[in-house]
């Protein structure tokens, strides 16, 4: 089997599927990084996390609030390399949970096509084209095991840094 070997596409949504999980499962520590670094009750936190309706405004909110002189260095160190981690790994996220699936009629690898548009200085791009294939497969799962590393070090700094649990 090489890189370039399709995948099942059936496996391959369940990578996805796994990839979501561990996301939003991730993803929701924020809202204890905000109830620590606002000095407010989880609930509140909550709230606001949930008003934020897009990932990149919520990292925002956490790297803005880590950036106060209120926060000590090493915490403001933990907590921007964290979100920093997870924002890398929101566009291969978003590859995946953006796009339209197209299959190929003579047998090759299935596609996502990303529903994005880019916009450059004298013309657009739409559509980029990825091959559902072992790389894209080790991509995925890499991504969901950084998650899940991300995930033990966010509960070690809510420990560590006394927030709310």
């Amino acid at each position: 089997m090489t890189d370039t070997d399709p995948i099942e596409f059936d496996d391959f949504l369940l990578l996805v599927g796994k990839l979501n999980y561990s996301w939003t499962n991730t993803e929701s520590l924020l809202i204890h990084l905000i109830a620590g670094l606002t000095g407010v009750e989880k609930e509140v936190a909550l709230v606001v996390f949930l008003t934020l309706n897009t990932t990149r405004a919520r990292i925002d909110l956490v790297q803005r609030l880590a950036k106060m002189e209120r926060t000590s260095a090493p915490e403001r160190e933990r907590i921007l390399d964290v979100t920093n981690r997870i924002s890398k790994l929101a566009a291969l996220r978003n590859r995946y949970n953006h796009c339209i699936y197209a299959f190929d009629t003579d047998g090759g690898n299935p596609r996502s096509i990303l529903m994005r548009i880019a916009d450059r200085k004298n013309e657009i791009k739409v559509g980029q084209v990825y091959e559902l294939n072992q790389v894209a497969a080790a991509d995925v799962d890499a991504a969901i095991h950084s998650l899940k590393h991300i995930n033990k070090e966010i509960w070690t700094m809510v420990r560590d840094f006394g927030y709310p649990a």
